[in-house]
């Protein structure tokens, strides 16, 4: 008999972002993932946005005091070194990028290593609801929505940091893992890289244990979490007065 997978049903991941930005002002946010920049479009802080392959026609911009955009792999942005050279420190991340876990696992260990320890980084897409949506296949992907194999996350975290908080949200249609008690001095990830990929490469979600997967976590109700005033986030919030207010000026 088939596994079954446990479906996020709660708030769709967008509107828990729009509701988010609307109420938390921070400082600096990242987004990994971006395409048409729906997503990161509330966003009131700085923020900096990255993606390969840019196709954004709104107002992306909108009450950012900055907006910096890099068409770029994430790989090739973090080698770049604009957050260090800056001296930015994130105080929110969403990553969506590549759904392989390898790249998300490393662009969790580079956004953690120029992060606020009092910030939170979000990962999309690791709770799948069907086998399919989870192949590593880039050529065969389903119709549908695809995680790729990004699940990974949770358990490597688990097992490898178990000093994070994750917090697993259950907004439509798969998901968002809140991670807190960031250590941005931490090597653990990036020195144990090449072993964690070599643990968890060849194995998929029905060998690891679909039950044993979703047992590992409780949903935690993102639409809670949005009437209780995003308290996760509150520690880097900026006051809502710093916020820019652009206006047109007639020469």
């Amino acid at each position: 008999m088939a596994e079954t997978y446990n479906k996020a049903r709660g708030l769709n991941y967008y509107r828990f972002l729009k509701s988010l930005h609307r109420q938390v002002l921070f400082d600096w946010y990242l987004e990994v993932g971006c395409r048409a920049g729906l997503s990161f479009a509330p966003v009131r802080g700085k923020t900096i946005a990255v993606d390969p392959y840019f196709r954004a026609e709104l107002n992306i911009i909108g009450q950012k005091p900055a907006l910096h955009v890099f068409q770029a792999t994430s790989d090739d942005f973090f080698a770049g070194g604009f957050l260090r050279r800056n001296g930015i420190k994130l105080g929110a991340a969403f990553l969506d990028g590549m759904h392989l876990f390898e790249y998300l696992l490393r662009d969790f260990i580079n956004t953690e290593a120029n992060a606020d320890p009092n910030g939170v980084i979000m990962l999309h897409d690791c709770v799948p609801f069907s086998f399919e949506m989870t192949t590593r296949d880039l050529e065969n992907l389903p119709n549908g929505p695809w995680t790729g194999d990004v699940w990974k996350l949770i358990p490597i975290l688990q097992a490898y940091r178990p000093d994070l908080k994750l917090t697993v949200l259950d907004c439509r249609p798969t998901g968002v893992v809140c991670i807190s008690n960031l250590n941005p001095k931490s090597q653990v990830l990036r020195k144990r890289y090449e072993k964690i990929v070599a643990e968890y490469l060849e194995t998929d979600i029905e060998a690891f244990g679909v039950e044993r997967f979703f047992s590992s976590f409780a949903f935690t109700s993102a639409l809670e979490m949005k009437a209780e005033g995003f308290a996760l986030f509150r520690p880097v919030e900026l006051d809502a007065g710093q916020a820019l207010q652009p206006r047109r000026v007639t020469p």
